[in-house]
């Protein structure tokens, strides 16, 4: 069984370049997603704990079974611990057997940003320059990274409550050519933005963004919002946008969509990526990408990864499987231990 530690993953981006891993990412999420029927889907498993919230989120079709393991627990940090940590797995589907257990915490990040960046190409303005990031924790600089790979970027206006995190972002982002305009608040950053990223962690009702602080149309792309009794946007913005989904059992739960009524109208994603749906900014107004996550973005990066970790041999075969002649003496391996 392959398993994939935290500098394999590195090893693999270094290796093959970020943008390139987003491009193929992009193009897995997209091949995935047209094939959205043939997946046996169902909204992730979640228990509620103090501080936080625990889940299991499963997916397969006929020839890949995946899972991943993924936590959410805003004041880790104060503990100096992440606040979203992962790992998965990906199986045959025809005999159930395990090919490959990975590192998730990174990948999760990747496929985030990628999910984001596919959809702004289907829905936000062609010619978007001006990106606004509203939270600039774990994710923020994946955000950069995967939207630069579709649109010729030239700003990033960005706000964090923690200035730590704005100091940090700003440091990390030195290297690339890009204007950085640091915001004393959401309402200042969000200011001639064509793509807005809210990415926040408290696990609350908040309002990060109201219909009154967008002043023209523009791509939301609301990430922070991941749970019940979690939002980050105001009802009447909300409301007010074309709503595309991931899995909208899932969503109305979880996402921005759970302050309205049941029968709201949405798009689901892959109706966008198989065009049976045509939305864009230009034409729609302003879009909300209401993001809360789907198991079906983790199977296409785990995916990937096995298929790209396969062709660089990276990683490490570990025997976590028995290997035996007579698959039915299974205590045969315990034999010559026992008196």
């Amino acid at each position: 069984m392959l398993v994939l530690e935290i500098r394999d993953i590195r090893k693999l981006s270094k290796q093959i370049g970020y943008k390139e891993f987003f491009v193929k990412l992009i193009c897995t999420l997209e091949e995935d997603y047209k094939n959205w029927e043939s997946f046996d889907k169902c909204a992730r498993l979640a228990n509620h704990v103090d501080g936080g919230v625990i889940e299991l989120m499963p997916i397969s079709n006929e020839e890949f079974y995946s899972f991943k393991y993924v936590n959410g627990h805003p004041q880790n940090p104060k503990q100096n611990k992440f606040t979203v940590m992962a790992t998965g797995q990906l199986s045959l589907t025809s005999t159930g057997e395990p090919l490959m257990f990975s590192e998730m915490t990174l990948l999760t990040a990747f496929r985030t940003a990628g999910m984001s960046a596919m959809m702004a190409k289907y829905l936000a303005k062609k010619d978007s320059k001006v990106l606004t990031l509203i939270g600039t924790g774990s994710q923020s600089e994946f955000q950069y990274l995967a939207f630069s790979c579709i649109f010729n970027l030239e700003e990033i206006r960005f706000y964090d409550t923690d200035p730590k995190a704005m100091e940090k972002f700003q440091k990390n982002m030195s290297k690339f050519d890009i204007k950085l305009s640091p915001c004393k608040n959401s309402h200042e950053a969000v200011q001639t933005a064509d793509i807005i990223t809210t990415c926040t962690a408290d696990k609350n009702y908040q309002t990060v963004l109201t219909k009154e602080m967008i002043k023209k149309d523009v791509f939301i792309n609301a990430l922070g919002g991941d749970c019940p009794g979690k939002t980050e946007l105001e009802k009447s913005l909300v409301k007010a946008c074309t709503i595309v989904v991931e899995y909208l059992p899932q969503s109305r739960v979880e996402g921005e969509i759970q302050q309205l009524e049941k029968d709201f109208i949405c798009t689901e994603v892959h109706e966008i990526i198989k065009k049976q749906k045509k939305l864009n900014v230009s034409t729609h107004g302003t879009i909300l990408y209401d993001s809360v996550g789907f198991a079906l973005e983790d199977y296409s990066v785990l995916r990937l990864v096995y298929e790209l970790a396969k062709k660089n041999n990276i990683g490490q075969d570990m025997d976590l499987i028995p290997k035996i002649s007579d698959v039915k003496d299974l205590f045969s391996l315990l034999d010559n231990e026992v008196e």
